[in-house]
């Protein structure tokens, strides 16, 4: 999976996602579970969307991501705004040594990006290494009822700008997806369309699997809610939030 070319175009395709929700969430679990410090690492952090709410907001963020082209216009965005957020270009499965921090957040499904068990079981660990004891560790996912449903499913949509045809279809592993998106970007200077093929997989566990790999990586679960609300997932629930500390 690669994000250079989807980084240019990723913000149009994600201007309705509801960021603002997360921060909420965030500030939420922080006051519920008597949090204290305001040292944020947004892991997958993207273009830097919530980056910039959280350090807007006060937090002191660090934001890494995999795409250096993601980061890059992270790092415009926090520029543009006079905003100092660290940006580190590194594997969520490998993370290097990058200080202690109050919370971690994986937010936007993004750890469903992982698409085995181990690098699941590595990232659980590698942010217990990174947070301070009783630090904060809140990320959402697919529930097992999503993925299910979003299965040989095609969208597309036509502007000027920015054109897609966005295809569905089961993976090879149990609640796995694979998405194979065609792009047409409009090149201003020579009025033609640009075409680029991304193809993305993505894979989600049952809520008992999460648990046990939280627990083994040395996490206590405060909370398990669904669809930025506080309430307990129910059969058709579709994005989990999963809410827990370091013990």
């Amino acid at each position: 999976m690669t994000y250079e070319r989807l980084a240019y175009v990723y913000d149009f395709l994600m201007m309705e996602v509801p960021y603002s929700n997360w921060l909420e969430y965030l500030n939420t679990e922080k006051k519920r579970c008597s949090v204290k410090g305001n040292r944020i690492l947004d892991l997958a952090c993207g273009t830097g969307e919530l980056s910039v709410l959280l350090a807007e907001a006060g937090y002191e963020v660090t934001g890494v991501d995999l795409s250096e082209d993601m980061l890059m216009v992270a790092r415009e965005k926090a520029e543009s705004k006079g905003l100092n957020i660290h940006l580190f270009e590194q594997d969520m499965t490998q993370l290097e040594e990058l200080g202690t921090f109050d919370i971690i957040s994986i937010f936007c499904d993004s750890l469903n990006y992982l698409n085995t068990p181990d690098d699941v079981q590595k990232t659980f660990k590698n942010v217990s290494a990174h947070l301070s004891d009783g630090g904060l560790f809140l990320f959402d996912v697919h529930s097992p009822y999503k993925i299910e449903q979003f299965m040989s499913e095609s969208y597309s949509l036509a502007e000027e700008e920015v054109s897609y045809i966005w295809t569905t279809f089961p993976g090879e592993h149990p609640l796995s997806i694979e998405h194979e998106l065609t792009f047409f970007v409009l090149d201003e200077q020579s009025g033609k369309y640009n075409r680029f093929d991304e193809t993305h997989k993505q894979r989600t566990y049952s809520t008992d699997q999460y648990i046990k790999w939280l627990s083994d990586a040395g996490f206590i679960i405060k909370s398990i809610t669904a669809d930025f609300l506080s309430d307990s997932p129910t059969e058709t629930s579709e994005r989990l939030f999963f809410s827990c500390k370091k013990k």
